[in-house]
């Protein structure tokens, strides 16, 4: 663990140095962050790239790793020397000496860092009976990741074909899993490298959306805020948690401790919290999403532009025009860091492809309203083809996911038989009609009306009147659109998939109710009180799911003893590159040994939009023992097949056909053939 956390710090830093070159006036805080993000992605796309030319090897990591160092040169520049210094001077003399507001600074981050350590500890838990999940919407999500992990460590899965469906390129995001997979390479194990990363991580998002709602509204409180918002999201399920108390047996205290479900999540609730049903589940959003909200806020500044904030160089700022050579030297440097800033963008496709489909849409908006800076656009359009385009091109080619899949006609999102307006209300509660409240009274006539900036009050005043700015509602306008199209189209094959996306359209609007809320909180004792219980409104369904998780109230059994067991034989004894049969389920213990599947589980293999029906028609001939068996396990090139409780629950299985056949090895129930 040790060594996992130096490595991070390592690339936090290079990352750091890196920030640099497309921002100009940020707080150390939020620089260590965005590097911990972009170091790591740096890092991650240099290594794999590494590893499928020179093999997967601690030599190739360790000089991917230096290369990934390289930007800590940049130090060397006296303007970026003497800027970091005042950055982090500047955060000491915040933090020295004592004061109620220090205090309460310092126990926000606290709270959020204890709470994602809380959190991602029952991401996976090990013990000597197996291995388990403490997260509710995580059976299915942590074998998927384990098997993507144990392809690249112990299956020399290079280049990578998909675990699940052997022989098919390996489109998924996987970055996230190849980044644990390095730190496993170091001697870290799959549970702490896998822990670390998702703390940092999540730490990382707190600070960059905190930065990012602070720079779009103006107002400190509102950022603090929003990470609430994002972390504790739910609908109205607490209604029905005081149903449960009501009429149920146990007291408040006694049902706190013994929750019986989720209450964002399941048949009455489609949204979810994103901590319990995102974050924990999908590590490449987890990872993504502080890149894409890093970019965000740079596109937010081309919106607005009018200074040269970029200038790697001391001194202050200075309005561009054409008047003197200082001012072109100025705009040089704004144009190269909208194209570095581009290069970041473009690591998404291995990173998150959904994000990078959310700042297509959000740049294509941003750039019709802002047109003047169209030489500005154009630098950041090149930065992201010349990342995006090549990976993009690799991952399409080949590929047997049918991307006609992916698009439809589908009205409501996921509403089922609900009226779509109760849905929304009834999965995100007064969220939406706090935004439209907030967007009205926002623009509004006022007597006071602002100059120009949004949200004068700042913490410390209050203006009778909520001053939003045009351009806000122009920033907001894409995410509009997100959640436009995502109620009346899928873009996935299973149409929940659409919450990839409409994550983002939650997260871009959440400045605005969270300014709202600031706002309230800053006029006065009556509407502080209203602008508490907005928040709790809007956050306690959130919290009962979360806290139904850190109080370790669930414990699901995915791999017991005997299956962890015959995976480390099977990475023992047979070859890396070797191809098995099992059932298709999420947790078969093949997926422990990194080595490939015919096909694992079926809704994951939907979900990616693969045909998997001629295959598993094939598979369950092989375990029949049909006459054609034989013919399809060459047809295949299979070489062990798995027989353990898995198969003989879900699929008929001719235990005398494959008494031919040599048993390699027996641990309790589960027993390996070799086939070939």
């Amino acid at each position: 663990m040790i060594i996992s956390l130096l490595i991070i710090a390592l690339l936090s830093f290079s990352g750091l140095c890196l920030t640099y070159l497309f921002s100009r006036d940020e707080t150390f805080l939020w620089r260590l962050s965005a590097g911990n993000i972009i170091g790591s992605a740096v890092f991650g796309i240099i290594c794999f790239i590494t590893a499928n030319f020179f093999g997967f090897s601690l030599l190739t990591i360790l000089i991917s790793l230096v290369i990934a160092l390289a930007p800590l040169l940049l130090l060397k520049n006296a303007g970026i020397k003497k800027q970091l210094k005042s950055e982090w001077q500047r955060g000491k003399d915040r933090n020295q000496g004592a004061s109620f507001k220090k205090f309460l600074r310092l126990f926000y981050y606290i709270f959020f860092i204890v709470l994602f350590v809380a959190f991602f500890d029952r991401a996976m838990i090990v013990t000597q009976e197996g291995i388990f999940t403490g997260g509710s919407q995580n059976l299915g999500d942590l074998p998927f990741h384990l098997g993507a992990i144990f392809s690249f460590t112990d299956g020399n899965n290079f280049p990578p074909q998909n675990p699940s469906f052997a022989g098919a390129k390996f489109t998924y995001s996987f970055i996230a899993d190849f980044l644990t997979a390095c730190l496993m390479k170091f001697g870290a194990s799959v549970q702490s490298a896998m822990f670390i990363q998702n703390v940092s991580w999540a730490f990382s998002l707190l600070v960059v959306l905190e930065s990012l709602v602070k720079r779009v509204t103006g107002n400190k409180v509102a950022a603090k805020i929003a990470p609430f918002l994002l972390f504790f999201s739910g609908g109205l399920g607490f209604v029905w948690f005081l149903k449960d108390y009501w009429y149920g047996a146990h007291g408040f205290f006694d049902l706190l401790w013994n929750l019986p479900r989720d209450y964002t999540i399941g048949e009455k609730f489609r949204w979810g919290n994103s901590l319990v049903v995102l974050f924990i589940t999908q590590r490449s959003l987890l990872f993504g999403m502080p890149l894409t909200l890093i970019v965000l806020g740079y596109l937010w500044r081309l919106l607005n532009f009018r200074f040269a904030e970029f200038s790697i160089h001391g001194g202050k700022n200075r309005r561009i025009n054409d008047e003197n050579p200082i001012t072109k030297n100025a705009t040089r440097h704004v144009s190269f860091s909208a194209f570095a800033i581009g290069l970041f963008a473009g690591l998404l496709p291995l990173i998150h492809a959904h994000s990078l489909v959310v700042l297509f849409v959000v740049s294509a908006f941003l750039f019709f309203f802002s047109l003047r800076n169209w030489k500005l656009w154009i630098s950041f359009g090149i930065g992201v083809s010349v990342l995006a385009v090549p990976q993009l091109v690799w991952v399409l080619s080949g590929s047997a996911t049918h991307t006609s899949e992916f698009i439809g006609w589908h009205f409501g999102w996921d509403a089922r038989q609900d009226n779509i307006f109760w849905f929304w209300i009834k999965n995100t509660g007064i969220f939406i009609p706090l935004l439209i409240t907030a967007i009205f009274m926002g623009f509004l006539p006022s007597k006071d009306a602002a100059d120009g900036k949004a949200g004068k009050q700042d913490g410390n005043e209050s203006s009778k009147h909520l001053q939003l700015p045009v351009y806000l509602l122009v920033f907001f306008l894409p995410f509009l659109f997100l959640f436009i199209v995502t109620n009346i189209m899928k873009f996935a094959p299973w149409e929940w998939d659409n919450i990839k996306i409409l994550i983002y359209w939650f997260v871009g609007t959440i400045p605005l109710v969270a300014l709202f809320l600031a706002w309230m909180w800053q006029k006065g004792r009556l509407f502080k009180g209203i602008s508490i219980g907005c928040l709790l409104i809007l956050t306690l369904s959130g919290a009962l799911d979360v806290w139904r998780t850190v109080s370790g109230q669930i414990k699901y059994d995915i791999f017991d003893k005997d299956a962890v067991k015959i995976a480390e034989l099977i990475k023992e004894k047979t070859d890396p590159q070797s191809l098995f049969l099992h059932a298709p389920t999420y947790n078969s213990a093949v997926v422990l040994s990194g080595r490939r599947s015919l096909m694992r589980y079926i809704g994951h293999l939907s979900s990616h939009g693969i045909d998997y029906k001629a295959r598993e028609s094939d598979l369950k001939r092989i375990y029949s023992g049909s006459a054609t068996a034989g013919i399809f396990l060459k047809k295949h090139d299979i070489d062990y097949v798995l027989i353990s409780p898995k198969e003989t629950e879900s699929l008929q299985v001719n235990e005398k056909f494959f008494k031919r056949f040599k048993l390699v090895f027996q641990v309790g129930k589960y027993r390996v053939y070799k086939v070939k």
